[in-house]
């Protein structure tokens, strides 16, 4: 967005509140787009030269007590992710993406993490039923050695523009802070999905993920391996970035302090967001990858900071192939649901079937990005290469475990505007009015009740609630849209709509969050904690 368009996104919660539903129904209408560009001063490679890579999947260390013991290294490495230019990167264990965890459901992990990066490190498993120990809290950091002292990470710093921004100089008297490594325990008693790790640290979250701070997990079960989707080498887990390069092939981003270390946030024309002009998919900008002419199972996560997309998969020909979503972030459908476009905000996932059976061996689809423009449209692509058997199948009946709560079952409903706001005479992003505070509980929930909470937004806002999944009932008084099929984590909210979520708060006791995923939103305030009780 140009500057004019940023300040306009800023006072538009103010013009609901004036004029209500009306005018959050033309913001509706603008176009789906939140956050400014950022340019590339390297020489970009042509689309779908470049192999689809696939992350590595980690091996357990050992196993102890019928839990099965993981170690990461976060360390800085240069990579080639744009062919023949060296890029500088915060990785786990050297690789970006980070190694993909494979796991059985009910059968807990460990994962010690070490960090050998130049600042404090949080980890959260995004979409995880995690004990509040292990969740990942944006103040219990992993301190780096040297690192001054562990008040560090909460001590007051000067914010964006001159303000105290969000949480900082917020003291968080709670915070469990430990120096070089922490051992983080997922009981993974949750339906099978695709979950995802990230960088979770309080003011920074949105440059460190930008670096490479993020992975992929995997939960399975008997049960799923029984329905006879793709699976195997037809089985492709797709982690979707953006990001832009400077002339000399290290990352663009427009950090207020390149270091990290001091002062968070970012310069004035990216508050809403920030959007790279180059698309990666698993590290590599633009990827090609060989298919059969069969069914293939794509695990599709967005790790933008900010960017949207509508994704479609098209023939030569022009036509459009079904993606036929068998999932959602929080694991499988009851039934298929068909797409021709299927729209995807920061931080959701999709499980989708495409059929390559009825495309010529040497044919190519190319995955598109509908609200993309210029090189942002493209995003991979698929070349078959072989006629091939096909035992695999989409059956009629997914799955059965889907929570049966029901809107009658809520013991009360929530109300929670995501806004921009001034704070201390600067921009920022809030919920309910207020900025992040590690030290405030915002809300209060018994384990076990049902609510529904009620999410009203200014602009884009893909809201995220940690522990628990949830149901969308409603969107802006209306029936939900066919891709808020499922389980969620993860929903997106358009320009001045409302969505109804309906969730159960069971699983554990303790603090948690609740906040927008737009990584610069989360990042000038826009969390909340939840406690249950």
């Amino acid at each position: 967005m140009a500057r004019r368009q940023v300040l306009y996104a800023g006072g538009a919660l103010g013009a609901v509140a004036v004029a209500g539903l009306t005018t959050a129904n033309a913001l509706a209408r603008r176009p789906p787009r939140t956050g400014a560009d950022l340019s590339s001063r390297v020489r970009l490679p042509p689309p779908f030269q470049v192999p689809l890579p696939l992350p590595p999947v980690l091996k357990p260390v050992g196993t102890t007590g019928g839990i099965d013991r993981y170690e990461i290294t976060q360390r800085e490495v240069t990579a080639e992710i744009l062919p023949g230019v060296r890029t500088p990167l915060w990785t786990y264990n050297g690789t970006f993406p980070g190694p993909t965890i494979e796991s059985r459901r009910g059968r807990p992990v460990s994962v010690r993490h070490r960090n050998e990066l130049p600042v404090p490190t949080v980890v959260h498993l995004h979409g995880g039923r995690t004990p509040a120990a292990s969740d990942g809290y944006p103040t219990d950091l992993v301190l780096p050695d040297g690192w001054p002292d562990a008040a560090r990470g909460a001590h007051r710093m000067s914010g964006m523009h001159g303000m105290e921004h969000g949480a900082q100089g917020m003291h968080d008297p709670r915070a469990v802070r430990s120096r070089l490594t922490r051992d983080y325990t997922f009981p993974l008693d949750q339906r099978p999905t695709l979950l995802w790790y990230h960088d979770h640290r309080m003011d920074f979250t949105a440059p460190a993920i930008w670096r490479g701070l993020a992975g992929l997990h995997i939960v399975r079960d008997d049960a799923e391996e029984a329905l006879g989707l793709p699976s195997g080498p037809r089985e492709l887990p797709l982690m979707i970035g953006d990001r832009a390069f400077h002339a000399d092939g290290t990352l663009a981003y427009p950090s207020l302090d390149p270091t990290l270390r001091k002062e968070p946030g970012v310069e004035e024309p990216y508050l809403a967001g920030v959007l790279g002009d180059v698309i990666l998919v698993n590290g590599a900008p633009w990827p090609v990858h060989e298919v059969d002419a069969a069914r293939y199972r794509l695990r599709v996560l967005n790790a933008s900071n900010a960017r949207h997309y509508e994704l479609a998969a098209v023939a030569e020909d022009g036509r459009r192939l079904d993606l036929i979503q068998v999932g959602a972030d929080q694991g499988l459908l009851a039934e298929p649901v068909r797409h021709r476009v299927l729209p995807i905000a920061p931080a959701e996932r999709y499980d989708l079937v495409v059929d390559f059976s009825g495309i010529p061996v040497g044919g190519l689809v190319k995955v598109v990005n509908r609200l993309g423009a210029g090189r942002t449209r493209d995003v991979m692509a698929f070349r078959i290469a072989r006629k091939a058997t096909d035992d695999s199948r989409v059956p009629r009946v997914l799955s059965t475990d889907l929570p049966t709560w029901s809107r009658s079952d809520a013991l009360r409903v929530r109300d929670f505007s995501f806004r921009a706001g001034r704070m201390n005479g600067g921009h920022g992003w809030v919920i309910g009015g207020k900025p992040f505070d590690p030290a405030r509980t915002d809300v209060t929930v018994r384990l076990g009740d049902v609510e529904v909470w009620r999410l009203v937004a200014d602009i884009h806002h893909p809201v995220h609630l940690h522990l628990v999944g949830f149901k969308v009932l409603s969107r802006s008084g209306g029936a939900p849209l066919p891709h808020d099929a499922g389980l969620k984590d993860t929903v997106s909210l358009r320009p001045g709509e409302s969505v109804e979520i309906l969730t159960r708060f069971d699983g554990y006791r303790g603090r948690y969050l609740f906040h927008c995923h737009n990584a610069e939103h989360e990042d000038m305030g826009m969390m909340a904690n939840f406690e249950v009780v």
